[in-house]
């Protein structure tokens, strides 16, 4: 076993949950290894051709790779685990949300522009009903600026893609959507917790819900509020300035304020701490990938290795 490559409890945490039988009848190569190749380019962020021979062909890594992102197997494995730890009571569900933007290399550009170029329109093949953490904004045609559509935008960083990020108290990740960096924090807030799914281990609907949401100013709008009161869920988001000159300039019809609990907003910094481990991993920090869905196994991949080793 190589440095970083799973070890014997983690493959036994994930054996039972990959596919057993390849394409046209055939048989799949030896899963662990080709997991543990992927995980080694996830770590390091090395070409795909320069993967060590003990992984095997460096095709066979790269395509598995690129299927399992596409028909959402990535996304499945983190959600398996997510409900062992709950039903073990080990999920703090004070889920604090926040975005990061990660530049992306020159090879992320160029992808072909086909309809299907942001992957599925499930979360997965294997009886989930997530939402596509893909935004469908970002798939409708964008004429000449082709690269919006695989979530690649113009920001102060250059070329770059935002990673949303739902954190629980423990700064494991329990939920990631992709937007163009040019994206604001406040509308894809609703776009992210809708992500937050975690099944039972046994009969029951997957949890939803968290128990109170921490988020900055970036998320204060009034449809965000009112959508964590219409869910029932509380929040700690601060009020930004000009919006409660405008509140108190209205009188009696600006309403009342809002409720923010600062010792309970202390707790957010979970959540960059999240960001701080996901980018630990070279390529989640920089995006390679030209594919959205590409780019999204790939960031799901780092968080599943959060998961099994935290």
């Amino acid at each position: 076993m190589g440095r970083g490559d799973l070890t014997n409890a983690e493959w036994e945490l994930l054996e039972s949950f990959l596919p057993c039988g390849g394409t046209r009848g055939g048989r799949w190569s030896d899963h662990r290894r080709v997991i543990n190749g992927v995980l080694y380019r996830v770590r390091t962020g090395v070409r795909w051709r320069d993967l060590p021979e003990r992984f095997g062909p460096w095709e066979t890594v790269y395509k598995r790779h690129r299927r399992w992102s596409a028909d959402g197997t990535w996304t499945m494995l983190p959600s398996r685990i997510q409900a062992a730890e709950d039903a073990a009571g080990r999920i703090d569900w004070d889920v604090s949300v926040d975005s990061t933007a990660v530049r992306a290399h020159q090879h992320a550009a160029g992808a072909r522009k086909t309809p299907a170029a942001a992957g599925p329109q499930k979360g997965s093949v294997r009886g989930t009903d997530r939402v596509d953490p893909v935004l469908p904004e970002t798939r409708r045609p964008t004429g000449g600026s082709g690269p919006v559509g695989e979530c690649l935008g113009r920001s102060r960083g250059g070329f770059t893609t935002k990673i949303h990020l739902a954190a629980e108290g423990r700064c494991r990740p329990l939920a990631i959507v992709l937007t163009p960096g040019h994206s604001g924090d406040g509308p894809q807030l609703r776009h992210v917790l809708e992500q937050v799914r975690v099944p039972r281990t046994g009969a029951g609907r997957p949890r939803t819900r968290p128990d109170q949401v921490l988020a900055d100013k970036a998320c204060t709008s009034r449809a965000n509020r009112r959508y964590l009161r219409r869910r029932g869920i509380r929040h700690a988001i601060p009020e930004r300035l000009d919006q409660q000159r405008h509140r108190k300039n209205r009188g009696s019809r600006g309403g009342r304020p809002t409720g923010f609990d600062s010792e309970r907003y202390k707790k957010r910094n979970t959540v960059e701490r999240a960001v701080n481990r996901l980018k630990g991993f070279r390529a989640v920090a920089t995006r390679y990938e030209k594919r959205a869905c590409v780019c999204l196994g790939t960031v799901t991949l780092a968080a599943l290795v959060i998961w099994l080793r935290t």
